[in-house]
């Protein structure tokens, strides 16, 4: 800036000033003052208004997948609601591991964002001490953690399979299995799985029927391995619940491989509404998890923290069971 202040004959307060946008600096040493800047490839360095300010203009964020439509969506929700506002994110990935949680949320605390925003509400004991201690909105999402560390905005995904299940014994199918969440690296997996096991008993059916997939993410050649699997160890299953909608395309192409009608011979059911479930064949029964929404609400839940407002709030976001033509 003292380089600029030289060439343009002005103070280099008033650089820093013209930079903020100041009003009071006259429009012509304003643009002279960027004109300068551009011709250097000058940019401006914001950090030590930040710290004086303590606003460094960022909200951290952690996923545990960057291929993974519905994340991309949620960030994709939380970036529009904090751009309006002047505010960028920080992503950080998990691969679905909450030891590299645990680091990924030190690293990024340690730059001071304004919020920190993290998937799922299952954490290392350290992770979660770091985060009660972070001082800023902690906002845990796509689940309904136990004990919420602050705010959460997310839906339980025991009961949205539950829903599903309720919805294949409804119209018939009694022979039911689930595919995936077998591992606890994937939380909201599991708690997938854990929602099918209480929905059968519930009905007094065999909940046994529990096909493994793999580490996640679980991929679609992967969905397609376990409903091999599936389609071996139990012929007579009438329909399969997949952990995702990827897992549920793999089973479906391994029932056209074999030359098992969907839904004649078994039905097919995901989760996550991902673009493919409504353009494969046969369309896709699945689970709308309304991901972008979850990530708007916790960007409008931060803003409105940020500027004195909710002090706690817990939002619960409804999934929607969308029936297509793979569950009859």
């Amino acid at each position: 800036m003292a380089d600029i202040a030289r060439i343009t004959g002005v103070s280099p307060m008033t650089v820093s000033r013209a930079f903020k946008g100041d009003s009071l600096i006259r429009r012509e040493t304003r643009e002279a003052i960027l004109k300068t800047a551009e011709d250097m490839g000058y940019v401006f360095d914001s950090t030590a208004s930040n710290l004086r300010s303590q606003r460094t203009g960022f909200v951290a964020v952690t996923i545990p997948s960057i291929n993974n439509a519905n994340f991309a969506d949620t960030v994709a929700g939380l970036s529009e609601v904090l751009a309006g506002a002047g505010m960028q994110i920080l992503l950080g990935y998990t691969n679905y591991d909450v030891e590299n949680e645990e680091r990924l949320i030190e690293q990024l605390l340690r730059r001071k964002p304004q919020a920190i925003v993290v998937t799922g509400g299952k954490h290392t004991p350290r992770a979660r001490r770091l985060l009660e201690n972070a001082q800023i909105p902690v906002i845990e999402t796509w689940d309904v953690p136990a004990d919420p560390i602050g705010h959460y905005v997310g839906f339980s995904n025991a009961d949205a399979v539950r829903g599903m299940v309720d919805h294949f014994v409804r119209i018939g199918y009694q022979r039911i299995a689930f595919l995936g969440g077998d591992t606890s690296r994937d939380t909201r997996g599991s708690d997938r799985r854990r929602g099918f096991i209480s929905a059968m008993k519930k009905h007094g059916l065999d909940p046994t029927r529990l096909i493994a997939a793999g580490t996640p993410p679980i991929s679609m050649r992967e969905g397609a391995i376990a409903m091999a699997r599936l389609l071996s160890d139990f012929p007579d299953t009438e329909a399969v619940i997949c952990v995702s909608d990827l897992s549920a395309f793999g089973a479906l192409t391994e029932c056209q491989r074999q030359g098992f009608s969907v839904p004649g011979r078994i039905a097919v059911g995901g989760f996550g509404n991902y673009e493919i479930a409504d353009i494969c064949v046969p369309t896709l029964t699945t689970i709308d998890a309304r991901a972008r929404e979850i990530g708007s609400r916790a960007g409008s839940l931060i803003l409105g923290i940020l500027d004195g407002g909710a002090q706690l709030d817990h939002v619960l976001i409804g999934p929607e069971l969308i029936l297509r033509q793979s569950s009859g």
